[in-house]
């Protein structure tokens, strides 16, 4: 019997539309439905029985914080059914990564979740949205993709929600794991799988959500050459109840920024060190920043330790339970 997978459609390239068949940038993300989806890629109905909805039809660069809770709700109702074998998530490329990653986290299934996007929209010669999503549906129906956690599949390649990473601005190998790799491939048709990911996901996730109405403000500031503390003192003022501090190297502070930084943490904003390099673990590093009180976010990026940095928050603001957390998941 064929299995039944539920496609959730968000928007993005892979539903994007341009002026012409060579026009690969400046186009409208999210231009098409999720039954144009469909409609344009009659071989799904081979793989599966499919049915379509479209929960927002929009560029990833958008998606909020709401969203995210809701897509993640909306997921954890439809895997809790019985008639429903996996989800498949249309998605753009944007911030895929932090999507993928924030419902490895929260969805209580070790049904598969397959997100899947485009580098090039639905209008150009050589869009690669059919094939990706084609290759999307082989993996969540494969008996081996239950328990793997929430995955990104993309040019042939399986990653893991949590060390996935969009590395490239327009490439369709832009995905990869620097810290990793892929978890496995589509060769031939046929999905094949050769790693795990070691970290708790899904099911052994301690992340509830389904009553959770908003997350707790969290901003990321930027280290640079030049920085000073305006950004901090703005994002405190505003509220935040976290910052990730996307340091130089391994997670290093401008000179002009600590003072800022260690002020946050003694009126209660908990401060994660992370790097803006892209690869590689950041350790509790300086002697004076563990005395601070600044945490350190292990081989997460920043945008990835601000998601984490949220859902923990929503459970303690015990600076060494936040740590463990971190180092954890």
């Amino acid at each position: 019997m064929m299995k039944k997978i539920k496609i959730l459609a968000t928007g993005g390239t892979i539903a994007g539309k341009a002026a012409s068949s060579t026009q690969l940038t400046g186009y409208t993300a999210g231009a098409y439905s999720v039954d144009d989806l469909l409609a344009s890629v009659p071989a799904l109905g081979e793989l599966a029985q499919i049915s379509g909805e479209q929960l927002c039809n929009i560029d990833s660069s958008s998606i909020t914080d709401a969203l995210l809770l809701r897509l993640a709700q909306r997921c954890n109702e439809l895997l809790a059914q019985e008639d429903v074998d996996g989800v498949v998530i249309t998605h753009g490329t944007d911030t895929m990564e932090e999507t993928a990653f924030f419902l490895n986290l929260t969805v209580k299934s070790d049904k598969p979740v397959v997100l899947v996007g485009a580098m090039r929209p639905a209008t150009a010669v050589s869009a690669d949205g059919p094939l990706n999503i084609i290759n999307a549906v082989k993996t969540a129906v494969c008996a081996e993709s239950a328990g793997q956690g929430v995955l990104v599949v993309m040019n042939d390649e399986i990653y893991g929600g949590r060390d996935v990473m969009k590395t490239n601005t327009a490439n369709v190998a832009t995905f990869k794991a620097p810290n990793g790799g892929a978890l496995g491939c589509i060769v031939g048709g046929e999905v094949r799988y050769y790693y795990r990911s070691v970290r708790p996901h899904t099911l052994a996730a301690e992340f509830a959500i389904s009553k959770v109405t908003a997350l707790p403000r969290v901003d990321i500031i930027y280290a640079h050459i030049g920085q000073d503390r305006v950004l901090v003192d703005a994002a405190c003022a505003a509220g935040a109840r976290g910052l990730v501090y996307a340091g130089s190297g391994m997670g290093s502070i401008h000179g002009a920024v600590e003072a800022a930084l260690a002020e946050a943490v003694q009126s209660g904003v908990v401060v994660v060190r992370s790097s803006r390099t892209g690869s590689g673990r950041v350790s509790a590093g300086l002697a004076r920043w563990q005395e601070q009180g600044f945490l350190y976010a292990d081989n997460l990026n920043p945008q990835k330790a601000r998601l984490l940095l949220q859902l923990a928050l929503l459970q303690t603001h015990e600076r060494s339970e936040v740590q463990e957390l971190l180092l954890r998941y």
